[in-house]
């Protein structure tokens, strides 16, 4: 992953919880400076627009801002499995692979293999290695999501899955702290949960866990006795009402569920699971990290932001320092870090999934 040789660059970050940005230039010493940080909620056309006139007020001459995205698509895939790597130069392989063990239609994906261990690109002709990581989406979903970037003013000049650029850039922050606790992480969505665990070795696991925040709306309404589900979603999405005390509830089922994927490697590798991060969770919804760190009886883990960018040669401006340090922006930075600066660190998985030409 290479910086821009232009002096101002443009990152995004879209999820089901919001929308992130940030401006940055050059440092001159092939490093980056984080001039500016934004977000918007998540389908409000105007609060979007508002949030990219104030990092880049002046649009290029077709009217776009120009930006690298991290996006995490519903449709999203992210699995890691063991493949025969003497059966992986057969041409119809992962074809059939993926038709077996993931259940699709791998014509209809746009799909790369990555080596589990540092993140790239899988080469049959080069490795042995059997622990990969599949990580795709449908390629309809692609042109869609571009044609939503586009409505609303952004060109993507690169497009990344932002689960994968998010793991790379935890694994090396992993080793960068010397740390060999296994970390699970979170992706909480609306309808799914992307559960990983990694460590500074690489992403060990992965498995999608089909439930997510809808999951928790009737378990309030049920708890505090409101009308619909409709009453329950808005007070569960408002900040109007502190859920700490009923979070063990509203996690029961994903926390049983969390519970089989942790012991299941814990059995298989002899490594307890030590620390938990969850990812894109907006500030109103934080209190679920600590409720599922409580649950699980570890703690969560605490991400040194400002150190972790000092070592990627990545600084902040005065003017996204406030708020910057703030671990839910790490998503959007690992979109900015260039592992291939550092040859004594493990390269961290790209994610590139497609390039909008033009």
């Amino acid at each position: 992953m290479l910086f821009s040789a232009k002096p101002k660059g443009f990152f995004v970050e879209l999820s089901d919880h919001g929308c992130l940005f940030a401006s940055t230039s050059n440092t001159g010493s092939g490093g980056l400076l984080i001039e500016g940080l934004e977000e918007s909620p998540v389908g409000d056309a105007d609060l979007f627009a508002q949030a990219l006139d104030k990092l880049q007020p002046k649009k290029a001459p077709s009217g776009y801002v120009h930006a690298i995205c991290g996006l995490y698509p519903a449709k999203r895939l992210l699995r890691r499995a063991t493949i025969d790597p003497k059966r992986a130069k057969e041409p119809a392989y992962f074809s059939e692979f993926m038709t077996q063990q993931f259940r699709i239609e791998p014509d209809k994906y746009s799909m790369a293999v990555l080596n589990s261990s540092d993140g790239e690109d899988f080469d049959p002709n080069k490795s042995s290695q059997k622990e990969v990581l599949f990580c795709g989406l449908p390629g309809d979903d692609i042109v869609s999501i571009q044609d939503g970037l586009l409505t609303n003013g952004i060109y993507p000049e690169r497009v990344e899955l932002g689960s994968v650029s998010l793991l790379g850039a935890l694994v090396d922050y992993l080793a960068f702290k010397k740390s060999k606790v296994p970390t699970l992480v979170l992706e909480i969505g609306t309808d799914i949960t992307h559960t990983f665990i990694v460590t500074a070795a690489g992403v060990e696991a992965a498995r999608p866990i089909p439930q997510g925040l809808d999951a928790m709306i009737p378990v309030v309404q049920k708890e505090l006795n409101l009308k619909d589900e409709e009453s329950a979603r808005k007070l569960f999405f408002s900040n109007t009402f502190d859920f700490t005390g009923l979070g063990p509830l509203l996690v029961k089922r994903l926390l049983k569920e969390l519970q089989s994927s942790i012991g299941f490697y814990e059995v298989q590798t002899g490594q307890s699971v030590g620390q938990l991060f969850c990812s894109m969770l907006p500030s109103k919804l934080g209190w679920l990290d600590g409720t599922i760190a409580n649950s699980l009886g570890v703690p969560g883990l605490t991400i040194d932001v400002a150190a972790w960018l000092q070592s990627r040669d990545i600084t902040l401006a005065p003017a996204a320092a406030a708020s910057g340090t703030n671990p839910r922006w790490f998503g959007l930075y690992s979109l900015m870090a260039n592992y291939q600066a550092d040859a004594a660190a493990a390269p961290a998985p790209n994610g590139v999934i497609s390039e909008k030409k033009g």
